[in-house]
């Protein structure tokens, strides 16, 4: 193997592809020579993974790593200044932090399931999953599959 000499597809900039690179690419199982510049591969990558040093680990999903973008907007409660994730529209009431959890109800540790079978909910309205029929019945008492 030798040095290649190849014109980068994006600046015109001739690179050397070394023997020591070529190695490397065949042993990845890489069949392509680069077509770009390490300068223009560099700034690529930087563009396709937002330009940060942390990538989302693929497909670009999740946004993390990334600063969010933030809007100003007035608490519809108390009336402070506040910032929230999402742009305002007007027609529903913005809340500051502070508000917006005063605003929630409290949560249980249970993580909302009840321990144990009460009242019939669920899928056969607490005749064991099974109407009279030998199936689960179409009419009232329990959501068969369809309702969900």
């Amino acid at each position: 193997m030798q040095d290649k000499t190849i014109a980068c597809s994006d600046c015109g900039t001739e690179f050397v592809f070394t023997t020591g690179e070529q190695e490397f690419y065949a042993q990845k199982g890489f069949t392509n020579s680069p077509t770009r510049c390490p300068t223009c591969r560099a700034a690529r990558k930087a563009a396709r993974d937002g330009g940060s040093r942390y990538s989302s680990g693929g497909g670009g999903g999740g946004g993390y790593g990334t600063e969010r973008q933030m809007y100003p907007a007035v608490c519809a409660q108390c009336g402070k200044q506040t910032e929230v994730p999402f742009q305002p529209r007007g027609d529903k009431p913005v809340y500051c932090s502070d508000c917006y959890k005063s605003q929630q109800p409290p949560r249980s540790s249970g993580g909302g399931y009840s321990s144990g079978r009460s009242g019939g909910g669920g899928y056969g309205g607490g005749s064991g999953g099974r109407s009279s029929g030998g199936g689960r019945s179409s009419g009232g008492g329990g959501r068969g599959r369809s309702d969900w």
